[in-house]
C-alpha cells in the first residue's frame, strides 16, 4: 500500500511540474498568436501584384524543393519523415512514394 501511495505522490508531483511548465509557456504562446495575427494583417494589406509575386515565388521554391527530394529518392535515400536521409535498403518505400506523389 505504501508503494502505491508513493507512486501516487510522484505522479501528482509530475503533474504539478507539467502544469508549471505549461503556465510558463503561456506568455510565449500568446505573443506568437498576436504576432501571427499582426503578420496576417500585414500580408493582407499588400498590393495585389506583390501578393501574386509572393505566391509565384512560393510555388517556384516548392517546385525546386520537390525536385530535390525526388533526386534524393532516386539516389537511394528516404525522403519520408519516418526515415529521412537514411539509405533505402529494400527498394521502394511506400511512405516516400506517398509523400512524393501528393
Amino acid at each position: 500500500m505504501r508503494q502505491l501511495i508513493q507512486a501516487f505522490i510522484e505522479v501528482e508531483e509530475k503533474i504539478h511540474s507539467l502544469l508549471e511548465e505549461v503556465q510558463s509557456l503561456k506568455p510565449y504562446v500568446e505573443a506568437l498568436a498576436e504576432e501571427n495575427i499582426r503578420l496576417k494583417h500585414e500580408v493582407c494589406s499588400l498590393p495585389e501584384n506583390v501578393t501574386e509575386q509572393v505566391i509565384a515565388n512560393a510555388r517556384h521554391l516548392q517546385g525546386i524543393a520537390n525536385e530535390n527530394l525526388e533526386k534524393l529518392y532516386q539516389e537511394g535515400f528516404h525522403v519520408c519523415h519516418l526515415h529521412f536521409a537514411q539509405p533505402l535498403d529494400d527498394g521502394d518505400c511506400l511512405f516516400c512514394r506517398g509523400f512524393l506523389h501528393r
